[in-house]
């Protein structure tokens, strides 16, 4: 029984051994999820907490707000039915007649009724009614703000993402460049043309480099586990950037022109306009409780004393109602003016941060612009100057320190570039908040004809 034990556990072990072979190769060789810019401000709108929540709000809204206002003007419809048996106490009632029984029954009736109350003239539900109407509106247009709040995040940790690629990328190109340094250094030492210290100097350079190269990659597997985790993604999830960091320019309006297409896009300033809109409503529904309000009530059904007996009665009659002291009325008013006069003062300061928002990024834009065309300058001038230094070393008219110098001239050059680029396309992003409807705008900025 042992040796047979022992035969399943080998056996065992070997399936074992032999699955994850056969399973391991398949997981290793699964592509990684290519992305768009616009994938992933697909997938964040889809999986994102705040947009979820903000749906439920307005859905939350539509079915409880917009219903319990409404039904104020709707009729109403109640059914009642009784069976009941009684005696009466007439002397209660001042009923004493000589002969006659104090308490008179037992006996019974049955009613069968349905009852119905409609308002015809009923101005301060009217009132509520719009005003809840605002009030989903508001709401509506609160979803759209979470959305574009979003899409910005999104495209931020996308650019966080391109940025960390292309600096990962300069890295290799540079460990490239001191690998091909090291073996010219090599061979002139062996050719007696170059010193020890010029191949120790190269090492040293390269190892440099190195290191910032797996710094460099680090980061940009850091800024691809952000941006997983804000897509909804598994943080296991194998990304890979479907755009590079590229420069496109971009012509941007005047602001003075943006700023009208603006207020009509942005939804937080739409939300807090439909919010006053919500506000005038309830105070012209304040001022309507003095008015007079119409309805109709009546009801249908059948009374008797016994089943059988059950006889069809039924009553319709109109109603007016004044209110003629309603102390609430105006403290209800003062509450609703403080309340408007609060959210004036908020439109008015949304909408001078919405001008310093399209002000600050334009000139952001034009900054960067500016930015990339000195870097991309410079870029190039470091890359000849390099290109100098390693055709002087080779010819042996200086040693390799012109060269290293150069190397590290070239590096912040192609640091300066990406600083460049990024701060551009964050410009444009920037400029596509601030100007609502993020992302159409976004879209439209980062297009690639």
């Amino acid at each position: 029984m042992r040796i047979r034990f022992r035969n399943f556990v080998v056996l065992f072990s070997a399936a074992v051994a032999l699955g994850s072979a056969l399973t391991s190769p398949a997981r290793a060789q699964q592509p990684p999820l290519r992305l768009t810019l616009q994938d992933a401000i697909q997938k964040a709108l889809q999986a994102n907490l705040s947009v979820l929540v903000g749906a439920t709000r307005v859905e939350e809204a539509q079915g409880t707000r917009a219903r319990r206002a409404s039904a104020a003007l709707l009729p109403r419809i109640s059914a009642e039915s009784y069976a009941n048996a009684q005696n009466r106490d007439l002397q209660a009632f001042g009923l004493s007649l000589p002969g006659v029984p104090t308490t008179v029954g037992p006996f019974s009736n049955y009613d069968f009724r349905l009852y119905a109350q409609q308002n015809i003239v009923d101005l301060e539900s009217r009132r509520n009614l719009k005003a809840s109407d605002r009030a989903i509106d508001a709401g509506k247009l609160d979803l759209q703000d979470a959305r574009d709040l979003i899409v910005r995040v999104i495209a931020g940790l996308y650019l966080n993402a391109q940025s960390a690629a292309a600096r990962a990328a300069a890295a290799a190109s540079r460990v490239t460049d001191s690998s091909a340094l090291l073996q010219l250094a090599h061979d002139k030492h062996d050719t007696g043309t170059a010193t020890g210290v010029d191949v120790l100097r190269a090492e040293v350079q390269l190892a440099n480099d190195k290191q910032a190269l797996l710094i460099a990659r680090n980061q940009s597997k850091q800024s691809l586990l952000a941006l997983a985790r804000n897509l909804g993604l598994d943080p296991g999830t194998a990304l890979e950037l479907a755009e590079p960091l590229i420069y496109r320019p971009l012509t941007a309006s005047e602001s003075d022109v943006l700023l009208p297409q603006t207020l009509a896009a942005r939804a937080d300033y739409l939300s807090l306009a439909a919010q006053r809109q919500e506000i005038v409503e309830q105070q012209r529904a304040n001022r309507a409780r003095f008015y007079p309000r119409l309805s109709i009530n009546g009801n249908f059904g059948g009374i008797g004393r016994s089943i059988g007996s059950v006889q069809a009665t039924g009553l319709i009659q109109g109603q007016i109602d004044f209110t003629v002291f309603d102390r609430d009325r105006e403290g209800e008013a003062a509450e609703i003016a403080g309340r408007l006069n609060r959210i004036d003062n908020q439109i008015a300061d949304l909408r001078r941060g919405i001008d310093e928002d399209i002000r600050e990024a334009l000139l952001n834009l034009d900054s960067a612009a500016q930015q990339v065309a000195v870097a991309e300058e410079g870029q190039n001038l470091a890359r000849r100057e390099l290109d100098l230094a390693q055709d002087r070393f080779r010819s042996g008219a200086t040693n390799n320190v012109e060269v290293v110098t150069a190397q590290d001239e070239l590096t912040r050059a192609e640091d300066n570039y990406i600083f460049a680029v990024s701060s551009h396309v964050d410009a444009k992003f920037a400029l596509a908040r601030a100007q609502g409807d993020t992302e159409k705008n976004i879209r439209q900025y980062t297009w690639n004809p």
